[in-house]
This record gives C-alpha cells, structure tokens and sequence, in this order.
C-alpha cells in the first residue's frame, strides 16, 4: 500500500466534540487523520473522508501505554505535524461517593495517558525538526472544582504541564498550544453523570468554535487560549477571589440535582 505524502494530524478523542471539530478543520486544510477513541468512531470517519483525505482510526484505551502504543501503531511510522492532545474524562459528584477505579480512570485518561502521548510524540517531532501539538486543557484546571473534584485537579495539571513542556521544547521547531475551554455541547457532561446539574443544564459554546479558536491560536504559536469571552471573565474571577469562595462557587453549580435549584 502506497504512503500518503500529504502531512498527517494525530487526534485524541476523536469520535465526537471539540476532538471531531478539530479534526474536520485539519481535513479541510488537507491533512490526512489518525483518530483515536474509546467510543465508536466510524461515524467520524466516513464523514471526514468524505473531505478528500485518508482516515484511519483506532479503537484504543487512552487511559493505558498499550492504547498509546496502539494508537502511534496506525501513523505507520508517518511524520506527524499535528497533535491533538484532546482525549479526556469528567467525573461528577462528591469525592467520598464515586467508584475508585473511576476516579482512577479519569486520572490515567487525562493525566498519565496524555503525558505518556505527549513524552512520544513530542520526542519524535523534536527529532524531526518540526511540529505542533495543540493539548485541551480546561478552565477548570483554575477552579478547586467541588463535586468535580478529580476532573479540576486533573485539568490544572495539564494546563500547567503544557506551558512547562513547550519552554522545554523552545527553538526545538515544535510548539505546544494549551486550549482551555469552558463548558462546552458535547457529550462531556452525560458521560461525567453531570445533566443533572447546573453547570452540566446550562448553556454551553460551540464545539466548532471552541476548535477553531483552538487551531487559529496553535498556528499562531500561542501559549494558550481561552475560549470565549465569559470563559475569560471566569479565569480573571479565580485570579482574584480566595480559593475556598472558587470552590463554593462552584458547588452550586456541579452538585448533583443542583439543575433544578433555584439558588
């Protein structure tokens, strides 16, 4: 089977949301796919091909090195010149009450795993001379989030991680954009068992806008980007209220059956 020669993205959670969005802008600027979820992703790909480039997907767990390896298997050993660093899980409700192997989960998914993507990738593009990794991280990652406790602290991690690893990575050729959106209409917060709170009821951006402002701010060699301007209201707030206010703050808006609270 003949290699492609057109340049390649990598993309993590791919299947639907911001992962799909950013997915469909890098096929329309020509780059052939490599999709990677743990949810169906056929969907995906029959519409994305349908954009004039190749698609192949994987059906991995993001969580462990194996779905990793699985995952950088089906570049076939391709350049890569964009990552997507998107794959990641919520988890609602009070610490003391979720499943351990969840929390466990959602730690390896948006933690271990994306550090262990990162640590491949960015070596291999480091050697190449070239490449751009574009890491979802979240607003979250700036708010002690009460009854989404593990997600936050997972998500201040990353977005602290990212900017670290791209001054480690500077005048290597690769930069590293940290994407932190806020919440957003995707299927996030069903899968993190949150509909029933406000926060999870509420109104939600774009996935398509959250990508695009994402992808403009990685070619641009930015930092990081939040997107959407009362995301940015909401980072400027946690920058100035004390700590335990964040979290009570938010509280009222990820407690289990707070959908249906009047205050």
């Amino acid at each position: 089977m003949q290699m492609s020669t057109s340049k390649l993205a990598l993309v993590t959670g791919g299947s639907t949301g911001i992962g799909y969005e950013l997915a469909k802008i890098a096929a329309q600027e020509g780059y052939d796919l490599v999709l990677g979820a743990d949810t169906p992703l056929e969907d995906a790909q029959q519409s994305l091909q349908a954009l004039g480039v190749d698609v192949a997907t994987i059906d991995c767990d993001l969580s462990t090195r194996q779905g990793i390896d699985d995952l950088l298997a089906a570049t076939r050993d391709r350049p890569i010149d964009l990552l997507f660093a998107n794959a990641g899980h919520g988890l609602g409700g009070g610490f003391l009450e979720q499943n351990f192997d969840d929390v466990r989960h959602v730690v390896s998914t948006n933690v271990t795993g994306t550090l262990y993507l990162l640590h491949r990738v960015a070596a291999k593009m480091r050697d190449q001379g070239y490449g751009r990794i574009l890491v979802t991280g979240s607003i979250a990652g700036f708010q002690p989030g009460a009854y989404q406790a593990v997600y936050n602290g997972t998500k201040a991690f990353v977005d602290s991680f990212s900017l670290a690893l791209r001054e480690e990575l500077k005048d290597t050729g690769v930069v590293i954009t940290c994407l932190m959106p806020g919440p957003t209409d995707t299927k996030f917060f069903e899968r993190a068992g949150m509909l029933d709170t406000k926060v999870g009821a509420g109104p939600k951006m774009d996935p398509a806008k959250v990508a695009r402002i994402g992808f403009d701010a990685l070619l641009a060699g930015e930092a990081d980007v939040v997107a959407g301007w009362k995301n940015k209201l909401a980072v400027a707030a946690s920058d100035v209220m004390p700590g335990d206010q964040i979290a009570k703050k938010h509280a009222k808006m990820a407690k289990p059956g707070s959908a249906g609270a009047q205050h």
